[in-house]
Protein backbone atom coordinates (compact mmCIF):
# COMPACT_ATOMS: atom_id res chain seq x y z
CA UNK A 1 0.00 0.00 0.00
CA UNK A 2 1.22 3.56 -0.56
CA UNK A 3 -0.27 6.30 1.03
CA UNK A 4 0.57 10.26 1.13
CA UNK A 5 2.07 10.69 4.50
CA UNK A 6 3.86 14.02 4.85
CA UNK A 7 4.75 17.04 3.19
CA UNK A 8 8.23 18.71 4.64
CA UNK A 9 8.65 22.79 4.24
CA UNK A 10 12.29 23.62 4.64
CA UNK A 11 12.32 26.72 6.72
CA UNK A 12 14.78 28.72 8.84
CA UNK A 13 13.18 28.59 11.89
CA UNK A 14 11.11 25.70 12.46
CA UNK A 15 9.95 26.48 15.87
CA UNK A 16 9.14 29.90 14.25
CA UNK A 17 7.31 28.16 11.36
CA UNK A 18 5.45 25.61 13.34
CA UNK A 19 4.02 28.12 15.84
CA UNK A 20 2.86 29.87 12.93
CA UNK A 21 0.76 27.58 11.73
CA UNK A 22 -0.16 25.59 15.12
CA UNK A 23 -1.32 29.45 15.97
CA UNK A 24 -3.02 29.87 12.55
CA UNK A 25 -5.06 26.72 11.89
CA UNK A 26 -5.44 25.38 14.90
CA UNK A 27 -3.35 22.62 14.48
CA UNK A 28 -1.43 20.69 17.41
CA UNK A 29 2.34 19.83 17.41
CA UNK A 30 2.72 16.15 17.38
CA UNK A 31 6.71 16.05 17.35
CA UNK A 32 9.34 18.45 17.73
CA UNK A 33 13.39 17.48 17.92
CA UNK A 34 15.60 18.83 21.12
CA UNK A 35 17.39 20.68 18.55
CA UNK A 36 14.36 21.96 17.57
CA UNK A 37 15.86 21.18 13.40
CA UNK A 38 12.49 19.05 12.99
CA UNK A 39 9.25 19.10 13.89
CA UNK A 40 5.29 18.02 12.51
CA UNK A 41 2.01 19.11 12.82
CA UNK A 42 -1.24 16.94 13.81
CA UNK A 43 -3.31 17.51 10.49
CA UNK A 44 -5.11 14.86 9.58
CA UNK A 45 -3.41 11.76 7.54
CA UNK A 46 -1.05 13.95 5.58
CA UNK A 47 1.53 15.65 8.32
CA UNK A 48 3.08 19.27 7.38
CA UNK A 49 6.60 19.12 8.70
CA UNK A 50 8.91 21.15 8.84
CA UNK A 51 13.15 20.72 8.45
CA UNK A 52 15.47 23.29 9.22
CA UNK A 53 17.32 24.67 5.44
CA UNK A 54 20.41 23.34 7.59
CA UNK A 55 19.12 19.45 8.58
CA UNK A 56 17.87 19.72 4.48
CA UNK A 57 21.46 20.36 3.37
CA UNK A 58 22.71 17.93 4.89
CA UNK A 59 20.02 15.08 3.50
CA UNK A 60 19.94 16.80 -0.24
CA UNK A 61 23.72 16.36 -0.66
CA UNK A 62 22.73 18.26 -4.70
CA UNK A 63 21.29 20.93 -2.86
CA UNK A 64 17.66 22.65 -3.56
CA UNK A 65 16.10 25.79 -4.15
CA UNK A 66 15.14 27.90 -0.89
CA UNK A 67 12.07 29.55 -0.05
CA UNK A 68 12.84 33.50 0.42
CA UNK A 69 10.73 36.63 1.16
CA UNK A 70 10.75 39.43 -1.44
CA UNK A 71 10.63 36.46 -3.92
CA UNK A 72 7.15 34.99 -5.99
CA UNK A 73 6.51 31.97 -4.12
CA UNK A 74 6.96 28.39 -5.25
CA UNK A 75 4.43 26.91 -7.91
CA UNK A 76 3.05 25.11 -5.15
CA UNK A 77 0.32 25.47 -2.51
CA UNK A 78 -0.93 24.48 1.08
CA UNK A 79 -4.33 24.13 1.23
CA UNK A 80 -6.81 24.96 4.15
CA UNK A 81 -10.36 24.94 4.26
CA UNK A 82 -12.96 27.22 6.46
CA UNK A 83 -16.27 28.28 7.00
CA UNK A 84 -14.91 32.13 7.55
CA UNK A 85 -12.48 32.47 4.80
CA UNK A 86 -12.40 36.59 5.73
CA UNK A 87 -11.61 35.34 9.56
CA UNK A 88 -9.35 33.27 8.83
CA UNK A 89 -7.02 35.49 6.41
CA UNK A 90 -7.37 37.98 8.68
CA UNK A 91 -6.02 35.72 11.53
CA UNK A 92 -3.18 34.78 9.34
CA UNK A 93 -2.11 38.25 8.55
CA UNK A 94 -2.09 39.23 11.85
CA UNK A 95 0.03 36.31 12.97
CA UNK A 96 3.09 37.40 9.81
CA UNK A 97 1.30 36.49 6.87
CA UNK A 98 1.30 38.24 3.87
CA UNK A 99 -1.98 38.36 1.43
CA UNK A 100 -1.01 37.35 -1.92
CA UNK A 101 -4.32 37.09 -3.56
CA UNK A 102 -7.84 38.95 -2.10
CA UNK A 103 -10.99 36.58 -1.16
CA UNK A 104 -12.35 35.99 -4.47
CA UNK A 105 -15.87 33.82 -5.45
CA UNK A 106 -15.16 31.42 -8.06
CA UNK A 107 -17.80 30.41 -10.31
CA UNK A 108 -18.67 27.01 -9.16
CA UNK A 109 -19.70 29.15 -6.17
CA UNK A 110 -15.72 28.37 -3.78
CA UNK A 111 -14.60 31.31 -1.90
CA UNK A 112 -10.61 31.42 -2.05
CA UNK A 113 -7.52 33.64 -0.77
CA UNK A 114 -4.16 33.15 -1.19
CA UNK A 115 -1.42 34.08 1.40
CA UNK A 116 2.29 33.48 1.91
CA UNK A 117 3.24 32.16 4.80
CA UNK A 118 5.89 33.63 7.16
CA UNK A 119 8.54 31.54 4.85
CA UNK A 120 6.73 33.14 1.89
CA UNK A 121 5.19 29.71 1.23
CA UNK A 122 2.13 29.73 -1.05
CA UNK A 123 -1.52 29.05 1.62
CA UNK A 124 -4.65 28.75 0.03
CA UNK A 125 -7.54 29.64 2.32
CA UNK A 126 -10.88 28.62 0.80
CA UNK A 127 -13.92 27.07 1.70
CA UNK A 128 -14.77 23.56 0.45
CA UNK A 129 -16.00 22.87 -3.09
CA UNK A 130 -19.78 21.75 -2.55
Amino acid sequence: MIKFKYLILYVEDVEKSINFYQNTFNTQIKFITPEKDYGELLTGETTISFASVSLASSNIKKGFLSSKAGEKPFGIELGFTTDHVEALVEKAVKNGAVLYEDIAVKPWGQKVAYIKDPDNYLVEICTEIQ
